[in-house]
């Protein structure tokens, strides 16, 4: 009887220890930053996301453990060659992160070589197509190229790229060294013109300042010129009205003020004065006591 209990206690031990394995095997925890991958006799059976998840104990295995977290591939160097033939070393940074398990586990081995391979692939055929003018100008777009053409060929892959950086272009020495002499050369061109338009400022400047004063000079002698009418009409109306007498006078004022322009002077000088000088002053004040 002893045997039979003991037998009996081993056999509900079994089933018990059974029990609890299979429940251990069966109860899958995932944590939130990974997604299991579960095999069936060795096929893809299903893919468990974050939290409790069930499985067939005995029959069911998890095969691989993915994380879906961003990830950075390391910054990478490689050679590129433009559009006119020159040598660039191009640095690139690729982050990603894996959205399909099932597609990267079973379709590609070694995920961070196939990207960098990709990338390195892309970036050389996109500087292929532009001048190094352009891929130091237009960094932004040839990024953009870059980003969206890793994005369709690592699809397959169960792949998404959240982003593609072109870090940095670098160029040779000796090609440093020509873009430095032409930049000098330009440097320089650049200073002859902006002396020359300069120069032909300052000319039209001078012509346009020697035209205003032309201008204005013969606006002063256009209103000289008018005075002068102005004056001639007046003495004229004066002849006509008063006949001979008026011009005698007009005359003989103008010699009295030449006069007094001569003894103006600082006494050293010798005027000599006609004889018709004293007649004109006499006439010139019969004149005046005529006028008064």
């Amino acid at each position: 009887m002893f045997d039979n209990v003991s037998g009996s206690s081993l056999v509900l031990l079994a089933i018990s220890g059974f029990i609890i394995l299979s429940i251990l095997r069966g109860v899958r925890i995932v944590p939130q930053s990974q997604k299991y991958v579960i095999e069936r006799f060795g096929r893809l059976h299903a893919i468990l996301g974050p939290g409790i998840n069930f499985i067939v104990p005995f029959l069911d295995a998890v095969a691989h453990k993915i994380s879906i977290l961003e990830r950075q591939l390391p910054n990478a160097t490689q050679d590129a060659i433009s559009k006119d033939n020159v040598l660039l070393k191009v640095e690139t940074s690729v982050f990603y992160r894996i959205t399909e398990p099932e597609k990267t586990v079973y379709r590609i081995r070694d995920v961070d070589a196939a990207i960098a391979t990709t990338v390195a692939g892309i970036v050389r055929s996109e500087i292929g197509k532009m001048e190094l003018d352009q891929v130091q100008s237009n960094r932004s777009e040839l990024i953009a190229k870059v980003r969206e053409q890793v994005e369709t060929m690592v699809d397959a892959w169960g792949i998404e790229v959240t982003r593609a950086e072109v870090l940095d272009v670098s160029l040779d020495d000796a090609t440093r060294a020509a873009m430095l002499q032409q930049l000098n050369a330009e440097r320089a061109r650049r200073a002859q013109v902006t002396e020359a338009e300069g120069r032909k400022r300052a000319v039209e400047l001078n012509a346009d300042a020697q035209l205003y004063a032309a201008e204005q000079e013969s606006k002063a002698r256009r209103v000289l010129a008018d005075a002068e009418a102005y004056a001639t009409g007046v003495i004229a109306d004066a002849i006509a009205k008063n006949g001979l007498e008026a011009a005698q006078y007009q005359v003989a004022l103008k010699q009295v003020e030449a006069l007094t322009a001569v003894g103006k002077g600082d006494g050293k000088q010798i005027v000599l004065v006609p004889a018709s000088a004293m007649d004109a002053f006499a006439d010139a004040f019969k004149m005046l006591r005529g006028k008064l």
